[in-house]
């Protein structure tokens, strides 16, 4: 092995030790608040678009199965579509998805937290194969959950930190 082949693997060792001895910490990354989120239990409301909202929020707040819930996230959600695009032939095109989400924050005793709602908008085509516009509308699911997720994860996060910060 040539030199230079020894040499970049040590120097990249080193600079990892180096971030990990400093205390590094990425830019969104808040001590204090991560831990918090983990603890949320999150309950899935029934349906597809329900599941994803539970697995995009899960990943989120970086669920950690082995914390006791410190919380518990119960939602209910109405999902919309509307036909936005039409053709010559008066066949919608495009659609507009909806998802609004209701949700509660509760603590581990039962005692209410938070309550809010989210509302996302996504629009996507519809095509002529009946495959590809349910591929279409099925992304659009994805696209809306996972954006009533970070919605929702932005609020509770904002909520948690006006909490522990001094008045």
């Amino acid at each position: 092995m040539t030199r230079l082949a020894l040499t970049v693997p040590a120097l990249l060792t080193a600079a990892a030790l180096a971030l990990v001895g400093c205390g590094f910490t990425p830019l969104y990354a808040t001590p204090g608040i991560n831990s918090d989120l983990a603890a949320v239990s999150v309950v899935a409301p029934q349906g597809r678009s329900g599941f994803l909202l539970r697995q995009s929020l899960d990943d989120a707040f970086g669920h950690n199965p082995a914390l006791a819930p410190a919380y518990r996230l119960t939602m209910t959600y109405d999902e919309t579509k509307i036909p936005r695009g039409v053709r010559v032939d008066n066949v919608a095109n495009r659609y507009e998805l909806v998802l609004t989400v209701n949700y509660t924050l509760t603590t581990a005793t039962g005692a209410p937290a938070r309550q809010g709602r989210v509302r996302s908008s996504v629009t996507y085509d519809s095509a002529d194969q009946p495959d590809a516009s349910i591929a279409a509308e099925q992304d659009g699911q994805e696209r809306a959950a996972a954006e009533a997720a970070r919605q929702i994860q932005l609020e509770l996060a904002v909520w948690m930190a006006n909490r522990r910060s001094p008045a």
